[in-house]
């Protein structure tokens, strides 16, 4: 493993591929039961964290993203960063001004403690014995990291979908340590409309019989069959109708075929497959089945008597940012969530970016992006005249 970077050691800019850091945060115990007696989260940083402790900024991926959100690409990345447009020297997230930190979540497939990690004592991979983790579990995980990194207080943290669900839980887990949070996509609760598309996926993957009840490491042989279809189910929330007529139409596939054709192929079915294989090189189903529930579970008002508790807890600046072809999480549910959080007394404002490209928007419009998010991130506050 590579070893821990020292808090407020130099860091290489956001350019070109690097390996990751791996931080031991000790035993930790899921809110929702279960145990783990060694944990590891995954990171990578960019930038240096100054004296004060708190120029960092903390980049929260989506589903199956992994703690490389930006640099160019290499072998080990051919696509590069995940969010490279957005970070670096002079970008929205400016690595010269910020310590920016990005980890791979709890429960994840690229590093951090999750079902494919072996079980200490064991040997063997946790697969289903692995307890269900949450947003809020990913959210405390993360913050046991930024502290041994010598983070504290965090200048911004920023995500999109499951990611923006982690952004706003901080605001609200640790009010004390955030300055800004900006949640994209997300809300405080998953509707049932993208409840549902995930148990679709969900269930593709238990009923592949290689998924082996979840024991199916080192058999030879994995559910990349069920995995690949969770992966085309979800593709389809994360665009928009418009969006598939501009980019597919009705046009035959120009890609070769990777199945067996049934009458022949349309070019939006041949993008879904292409994007099932790719997801199965990448990608744990295991991980997939835990990533998905904890996006499904999470409530910005467990633990506390209601969701106004809960956003009245915020001391932070929050923007949420909503895509108005996005139907995984619509906008008018964005929007209402920042105006139920102002109402309970948090500094909560919306934007909402004009896009056909649906939910996946904030990884790919990264024009629209700047234009929604970096007037609020660089503005200054009443506590700290700094910009971010």
């Amino acid at each position: 493993m590579t070893p821990d970077v020292e808090a407020g050691a130099s860091h290489a800019p956001a350019r070109g591929c690097r390996g990751k850091g791996f931080h031991l945060i000790g035993s930790f115990e899921p809110e929702l039961g279960g145990y783990l007696p060694e944990a590891t989260v995954a990171y990578e940083t960019w930038g240096e964290l100054d004296a004060t402790g708190e120029n960092a900024v903390l980049v929260a991926h989506a589903l199956t993203g992994d703690s490389h959100a930006a640099g160019g690409a290499c072998e080990e990345y051919p696509r590069g960063g995940w969010w490279d447009p957005m970070i670096g020297p002079g970008r929205l997230i400016d690595t010269d001004r910020h310590f920016v930190v990005c980890a791979n979540v709890l429960g994840g497939c690229s590093g951090s403690t999750g079902p494919v990690s072996e079980e200490p004592g064991d040997g063997r991979p946790y697969g289903p014995r692995f307890p269900m983790v949450t947003i809020r579990d990913m959210v405390r995980a993360q913050r046991r990291l930024l502290d041994s990194l010598g983070v504290r207080r965090l200048a911004a943290v920023v995500g999109g979908s499951i990611g923006g669900q982690q952004a706003l839980e901080w605001a609200v887990e640790y009010p004390g340590f955030v300055r800004k949070a900006v949640p994209v996509a997300a809300t405080g609760a998953l509707g049932p409309q993208g409840i549902a598309m995930s148990e679709i996926g969900r269930r593709a993957i238990v009923d592949d019989p290689d998924w082996q009840g979840g024991e199916y490491y080192g058999t030879g042989r994995s559910p990349e069959k069920g995995l690949a279809l969770a992966r085309m189910a979800g593709m389809v929330t994360y665009q928009s109708a418009a969006g598939k007529w501009a980019r597919f139409g009705r046009e035959p596939a120009s890609r070769p075929a990777l199945h067996r054709e049934f009458g022949g192929r349309f070019e939006v079915e041949s993008y879904l497959h292409y994007q099932g294989r790719d997801l199965t090189g990448r990608f744990d189903a295991n991980s997939y089945l835990y990533l998905t529930r904890a996006m499904d579970l999470y409530d910005v008002a467990a633990g506390y008597a209601s969701p106004e508790e809960a956003y009245g807890r915020i001391g932070a600046e929050v923007l949420f940012v909503g895509i108005s072809s996005d139907w995984l999480f619509p906008p008018g549910e964005v929007r209402a969530a920042a105006a139920r959080a102002r109402e309970a007394g948090a500094d909560a404002r919306y934007v909402e970016i004009q896009s056909d490209s649906g939910h996946d928007a904030f990884l790919k419009d990264w024009d629209q992006m700047e234009a929604a998010a970096g007037p609020f991130l660089k503005s200054s506050t009443t506590e700290d005249r700094r910009e971010i």
